[in-house]
């Protein structure tokens, strides 16, 4: 039972589905369109790849599931390691186990929260075959650094980009820069299908290992261009193939990318003109996006000075009837990071991220006097 005059429960992420995305689905059911690499989800890689300028897009079950198709695709194996940062989500670090190969972490950027391109660089080994440059929050990493980075040490460049569609560096989709990205479609995202990804490169030899290990290790997608007369099993792999009703309702949502980032970036905006006062009075420290990068704003967060106080603002906006959370407990401190993979080190942008971190409701079902409420709340518990 709601209690009177209580405002209206304002939750963390929304999804932007609507009629159009509800009928998508009730076609491609009542044609007959259900598997994966049907009609609708080669048109779908077709016009991504188009949009992104990317050679090649193939669609996945999930973000985790292209993130394993990199690693799969670079032949990463047993003794090889992989520098990623420690401020991200688990998915990224069991794609490189999924090889058998080392996860190494290391500490990011306190502006941005992205991989620090002096500690990877301090991580590389004779061992090392692969970076993981994780654009947080939509915004890109430094391209130019870890680029050359991995040019100098022969290293390849995987680009986990889940929070980044619609997002930009240098006028490119983050995602194509890299040997190959990832993209992550889940509920959460700014686009979405409920669960879904892609595996995007431009590198026609990955291309063609990713087809093969995601239609379970056969050349069926050959078979389907008609290049051969029948498919079989020709190496190892997986079934990654994301369903044609997903596809379907992923369709609609992808020709929304930009729009979506752009209703979401004036909230953004909002909220750090608002939030601006408290930074100045040392209450916390905003985000930075640097000028060479255009956001998808996929979240919007914060740095207050303490784990207690981030952990009482949450509770304090809860009570408000805000959905306020942290976010990721750094893999290098987490209990698989030191039980399995005996990881001592400190690092300290990543274990303040994880300690002190909240972010604040960002979708595109807001309006100004969410924000509004949000800073109001915020604020009135920061200045106690």
């Amino acid at each position: 039972m709601k209690t009177k005059n209580r405002p209206a429960y304002l939750p963390l992420n929304a999804p932007p589905i609507g009629k159009e995305e509800a009928r998508a689905a009730y076609d491609s059911v009542m044609n007959g369109d259900l598997v994966g690499r049907g009609r609708i989800g080669l048109r779908l890689e077709e016009r991504m790849a188009a949009d992104l300028g990317a050679r090649d897009v193939q669609l996945t079950t999930s973000g985790t599931h292209a993130l394993e198709l990199a690693t799969a695709v670079l032949g990463l194996k047993a003794g090889d390691e992989v520098i990623l940062p420690s401020y991200t989500f688990s998915s990224v670090a069991n794609a490189i186990l999924r090889q058998r190969a080392t996860p190494v972490f290391a500490d990011v950027l306190p502006d941005t929260l992205n991989l620090d391109p002096r500690d990877a660089a301090r991580k590389v080994t004779r061992r090392t075959r692969a970076l993981v440059a994780v654009h947080y929050a939509g915004v890109a990493s430094d391209m130019p650094a870890l680029g050359r980075l991995c040019r100098e040490a022969g290293l390849a460049l995987i680009e986990d980009a889940a929070h980044s569609v619609g997002a930009y560096w240098r006028g490119r989709a983050l995602g194509t820069i890299g040997d190959c990205g990832a993209y992550s479609f889940h509920a959460t995202k700014n686009v979405t299908c409920g669960e879904g990804g892609a595996f995007i490169t431009s590198d026609a030899a990955l291309a063609r290992r990713g087809e093969m290990f995601r239609e379970k290790g056969t050349n069926r997608s050959a078979f389907l261009r008609g290049e051969i007369k029948k498919y079989t099993w020709v190496s190892e792999g997986s079934s990654y193939v994301l369903s044609d009703v997903l596809a379907a309702v992923f369709e609609p949502q992808w020709k929304k990318r930009d729009a979506v980032a752009a209703a979401r970036g004036k909230l953004y905006k909002l909220y750090i003109e608002g939030l601006k006062p408290l930074e100045a009075a040392g209450l916390l420290t905003l985000p930075r996006i640097p000028k060479d990068c255009r956001s998808s704003y996929h979240l919007f967060h914060a740095l207050l000075p303490s784990r207690r106080l981030r952990d009482e603002s949450i509770a304090a906006l809860k009570e408000r009837g805000i959905g306020a959370a942290f976010h990721y407990q750094p893999l290098h401190a987490s209990p698989f990071g030191r039980r399995e993979l005996g990881n001592k080190q400190r690092l300290p942008v990543s274990e303040r991220a994880g300690d002190c971190l909240i972010r604040l409701p960002l979708h595109t079902n807001m309006t100004t006097s969410d924000v509004v409420r949000v800073v109001d709340g915020l604020s009135t518990r920061l200045k106690r």
